[in-house]
């Protein structure tokens, strides 16, 4: 029996019954079947890992006063928080955990972080907010030293002003 995908594409099937696209499990599962899957990408974040320091659940033990030990997963934890890029003007919205909000905070921004970040650490969508910032301060870096060239250098000096002392 010849069965005819979704594209169209004919596929020989072992039984009679045709075969469902729906695939229980997970949503991202379920929609991969029906092709969608930039909404995947895009608009449900399955995991819950953190998209800029990759940090995601760990594994331990729950301790009882009789020291029995039961497994527990020690989950991250994550908000979904808009970060505004400097250089690019635009404000981005990633799922990441609270000690990466203050981490950077510490390291002076969006941009600072994901410049000093690994490529490992980073989700694909951090990845290409990442190459967008480089693309553009290389732009934007031969534009100031040509402005910066162009001004008298006697202008841009500050004059301090000396008061007497009293």
């Amino acid at each position: 029996m010849i069965w005819r995908g979704a594209a169209g594409s004919r596929r020989l099937a072992l039984t009679a019954a045709p075969r469902f696209a729906y695939i229980a499990g997970s949503r991202a599962g379920a929609m991969l079947a029906f092709g969608r899957a930039d909404d995947v990408a895009e608009g449900f974040p399955m995991s819950r890992r953190c998209e800029l320091t990759g940090v995601g659940p760990m594994v331990g033990h729950n301790v009882s006063h009789s020291n029995i030990k039961t497994k527990r997963r020690f989950l991250p934890a994550l908000s979904d928080t808009t970060l505004h890029s400097d250089s690019l003007g635009q404000g981005f919205r990633l799922r990441v955990t609270n000690a990466a909000l203050r981490t950077l905070d510490f390291k002076g921004g969006l941009d600072a972080f994901l410049l000093n970040a690994r490529d490992e650490a980073l989700s694909t969508r951090a990845l290409k907010i990442k190459k967008q910032v480089k693309a553009k301060l290389a732009t934007a870096a031969p534009a100031a030293a040509a402005r910066s060239q162009l001004q008298d250098p006697g202008l841009t000096r500050s004059r301090s002003l000396r008061l007497p002392r009293g």
